[in-house]
């Protein structure tokens, strides 16, 4: 074998190598994640026994009570099971706010930005909409916000920020997190304030941290809560429904 080929093969080798680790090292990072607490999750969820969960093909599924405001599309965090977040769709739905639970590839939204296209003509009956998420979920929100700003009302970030500028659009932006919360990056949290318009409104929930938000445990790095994930989420639902109206 010449010596220009063995430098090829070697080339190739090398690069195969590369991409398997790679490959192997993704499906690694992403097997381990956050579960969903199916106990915690019905328990919660038996106070509303007039929402209904109904699914949306691979998009996710549509939370619906008997009342619908306005429609709401939820980001899930990075790494968090997308049912984790069902008790605060339910909580919302109870309210009014109808609400498409988006399924996201290997619960990374950062992966799938435009998981929300279409899902608007799941509920006819809404005319507002609000793109909405947590953490990740809540920044991926507003990059589809930033490119969509005239079909949707506004954005709810829990325990998020955008690092997009909304600031010249319509949309209200709701903001919420615990003061418990280690996780939130709070220099970066300050920084995009400026990105937002000058009605944005914020809530700081007492005792809250950063998962609180759903319900799948403790998250690494965050802080210790001094009210649990079922107070947390009644709280986020109350404040987002009395804001909206």
């Amino acid at each position: 074998m010449s010596k220009g080929k063995k430098v090829l093969w070697i080339t190739l080798i090398v690069l195969f190598v590369i991409v398997v680790g790679d490959t192997v090292g993704f499906f690694v990072y992403t097997s381990i994640y956050y579960h969903a607490d199916q106990g915690a999750i019905v328990s919660y969820c038996e106070d509303y026994p007039d929402v209904k969960v109904e699914p949306l093909g691979d998009k996710g599924v549509v939370v619906k009570g008997e009342e619908v405001k306005a429609g709401v599309v939820f980001y899930p965090g990075a790494k968090v099971e997308s049912k984790a977040y069902l008790p605060l769709c339910a909580a919302l739905a109870h309210r009014g706010y109808a609400t498409v639970l988006l399924n996201v590839p290997f619960r990374l939204a950062v992966l799938s930005p435009n998981r929300a296209d279409g899902v608007q003509k799941a509920l006819p009956e809404a005319d507002r909409w609000y793109l909405a998420g947590h953490s990740l979920g809540g920044t991926i929100a507003c990059h589809y916000a930033a490119r969509h700003p005239a079909d949707f009302d506004g954005v709810i970030l829990l325990a998020s920020f955008s690092d997009k500028d909304l600031s010249q659009t319509s949309l209200t932006v709701l903001s919420i997190y615990g003061d418990q919360d280690k996780v939130l990056h709070r220099r970066s949290y300050d920084k995009a304030r400026s990105r937002y318009p000058l009605d944005f409104d914020e809530y700081v929930i007492e005792g809250g941290c950063h998962a609180g938000f759903g319900m799948y445990g403790e998250q690494k790095g965050d802080g210790t809560p001094t009210i649990d994930s079922a107070a947390q989420i009644t709280l986020t639902a109350d404040y987002i429904a009395a804001k909206l109206g």
